[in-house]
């Protein structure tokens, strides 16, 4: 009866070593990925990886709660031997993660119970917890559900729906300030809220001392001094003769036309 117990045991751990082998086999890719291939990696690939990695877990759970199954709670671990020298063979079956089976690493991973700072945690929310009444945590309980519910109906909602909701609130939203456009109305118009300049000096020339004498008025000729040259040539007839190109008739200008015909019609000219 015993020897069978014994077989039974040994079985059963085989078959936890393996599936804890490919346990650790897809975190060592899912990993590996992570790190090297992350600018690649798509949110698909990972709900795969993570899907692969939660019925690895599920498997490992049914092993053990088959009735098959010894119950390992039963079992106690004892450290026959200690020792600080290196152990290759406990290397070589740990990954080099345990080449020393010593006193100082034996309470570590043959503990059966959390670490001291785990369990100084759990004891406060314990507390916390205990200090919360019925009442106060059953209309926390429905607040966290309403919101849960909310989202849920968010999330399946079709799209076309939300689409439609966002373009109305696009429409509704108002996306120009009235008064800004009137005084813009108001500026092109009528010129109202425009800096007055001051007018150029005698002449259409603005002398460098003169106040509104800037750069932008001492360049071109503006629109007065186009005017008054305008008016001056029309009446000495001096306004600019046009150079005839050879070959071509030369052709008087309408301008001294005028002039010889006023001169001609002069009561002292003969």
């Amino acid at each position: 009866m015993q020897q069978r117990e014994e077989k039974q045991l040994e079985a059963s751990i085989d078959a936890l070593i393996t599936r804890v082998a490919h346990l650790k086999n897809s975190l060592h890719n899912f990993i590996f990925k992570l790190e090297n291939e992350y600018d690649r990696l798509t949110w698909p690939s990972v709900l795969d990886n993570f899907a692969l990695l939660s019925g690895q877990l599920n498997t490992i759970n049914k092993l053990l709660k088959n009735e098959k199954t010894p119950s390992f709670r039963s079992q106690v671990i004892i450290p026959l031997l200690l020792s600080p020298d290196r152990d290759e063979e406990l290397a070589k079956l740990t990954e080099q993660r345990v080449p020393v089976f010593s006193h100082e690493i034996v309470p570590d991973h043959l503990r059966t119970k959390p670490d001291p700072e785990v369990e100084e945690q759990e004891k406060q929310l314990s507390t916390e917890a205990a200090r919360i009444g019925p009442e106060v945590a059953q209309k926390q309980i429905q607040t966290l559900n309403k919101l849960c519910s909310s989202l849920l109906e968010k999330l399946n909602n079709p799209r076309e729906d939300r689409e439609s909701e966002s373009a109305a609130m696009r429409q509704n939203k108002q996306t120009h300030n009235p008064a800004d456009t009137t005084a813009l109305v108001a500026a092109v118009g009528f010129g109202k809220g425009l800096a007055k300049c001051r007018p150029p000096g005698p002449g259409g020339v603005v002398a460098p001392g003169q106040p509104g004498g800037g750069p932008m008025m001492q360049g071109g000729p503006t629109l007065q001094q186009v005017t008054m040259a305008g008016s001056s040539n029309q009446q000495t007839g001096m306004g600019p003769v046009p150079q005839q190109q050879p070959g071509q008739p030369g052709k008087m200008p309408s301008n001294i036309k005028t002039n010889i015909k006023s001169a001609s019609m002069h009561p002292y000219s003969r």
